[in-house]
């Protein structure tokens, strides 16, 4: 089992920053795991952000390349999602959704992202 702690969301203006966490605990946390990002924007179906697979490598959804960054710190079984020059349309609930090698998948709670224009 994972159980996953999202944090770092809040209210921002447009060109601000933010940096969510997603911390992952339990037996199963140190399982090898790709960890992705989500979003739901309000009315919108949920859509990926961004992705770090266990060998490191990552990729994001075009809206965020060249302003968001995806990164891990093993040692703490936490992934980070920088986002900078934030967009009004960046707001949304964010979701990390933790992936193990093994096949099974757990979502963190989800963080509330306002950019204000």
């Amino acid at each position: 089992q994972v159980q996953l702690a999202q944090s770092g969301g809040g209210l921002v203006q447009a060109g601000g920053s933010l940096r969510l966490s997603c911390a992952a605990s339990g037996r199963s946390s140190n399982i090898k795991a790709n960890i992705y990002w989500w979003r739901q924007p309000p009315g919108k179906q949920r859509e990926l952000v961004a992705l770090i697979i266990h060998n490191g490598r990552t990729d994001y959804a075009e809206s965020g390349k060249g302003r968001f960054t995806i990164s891990r710190d093993d040692a703490k079984n936490t992934v980070f999602l920088q986002m900078n020059s934030l967009k009004p349309e960046d707001t949304g609930v964010y979701y990390c959704r933790w992936a193990t090698v093994l096949g099974d998948e757990y979502w963190g709670q989800g963080t509330q992202v306002t950019v204000s224009s």
